[in-house]
């Protein structure tokens, strides 16, 4: 399997917060399939020293798309047992910079049969893989991603959860939240200007008119936008990283699955 893309000094400390365990051989390598003749290239974590099925986790990428930062969580997740997929969402080669990154998310913003579709291709990847348990899957995503996640969710398509990462909540379908199969986990910054209280507002009453959806719902104090991010330092623009909110958000995600795969 090929290695993984380089990480910047903050990624690669933010990956040795979680430890190898012993006797685990963790691989990594891109992974080629398309939807539609359109190529997509994601991205897999796994310890391939276990022959046993594991239950799969799908992550799904900021407005980046399968960079740096997505490939260091899907092997964090590897370290923790489960295979990982980042999933590509913008297609193969399509990796924006910071400057191109609104564009490009945008278009996927404005096109949610789309969006859906690309994220539902990732999940069935992650369910055909020989060492994922099918019955045992979670999507988790992050910012841009965590938007994608929900509105996965919202298609009614079956895993077993759901958690966005700072994760815009707003929907053009927001009766769909009556397709939710996943149970939901969203875990947001209680001062991210890109996700107001009016947005989690919005959020909580499709959700409330769904009453069959079990979801919670966790505000950080101080924490903007991207604050699982460790390369993320812009306050002026409503962006930054956020220790405590970064630690205890993965803790939270960590407990979720404990309960959905348990």
């Amino acid at each position: 399997m090929s290695q993984a893309s380089s990480q910047s000094p903050a990624l690669a400390q933010l990956l040795a917060g979680t430890p190898t365990p012993a006797g685990a051989v963790i691989q990594t390598g891109s992974v080629d399939y398309a939807l539609d003749g359109t190529p997509l290239e994601g991205f897999v974590a796994l310890d391939a020293a276990s022959t046993e099925r594991r239950p799969g986790v799908l992550v799904i990428h900021d407005w980046l798309g399968v960079g740096g930062y997505v490939q260091a969580r899907a092997q964090m997740l590897a370290r923790l047992g489960y295979v990982a997929l980042a999933a590509d969402i913008y297609g193969a080669g399509i990796r924006p910079s910071m400057q191109d990154a609104p564009k490009v998310a945008g278009g996927f913003y404005q096109d949610p049969r789309l969006l859906r579709a690309r994220a539902l291709a990732g999940l069935e990847q992650l369910r055909a893989h020989p060492m994922v348990d099918p019955t045992r899957i979670a999507v988790i995503g992050y910012c841009f991603g965590g938007f994608v996640a929900l509105e996965l969710a919202r298609s009614g398509a079956d895993f077993a959860g759901v958690v966005a990462f700072h994760g815009v909540l707003s929907t053009s379908a927001p009766q769909d939240a009556a397709n939710i199969r996943a149970k939901v986990l969203v875990l947001a910054g209680g001062s991210d200007p890109v996700v107001p209280d009016s947005q989690i507002v919005e959020f909580e009453e499709s959700l409330r008119a769904a009453p069959g959806v079990d979801w919670q719902l966790v505000s950080y104090s101080g924490a903007m936008h991207a604050f699982t991010n460790p390369d993320v330092n812009a306050p002026e623009r409503g962006s930054a990283y956020q220790p405590n909110a970064d630690r205890r958000s993965w803790a939270a995600m960590r407990a979720f699955f404990d309960e959905i795969f348990g």
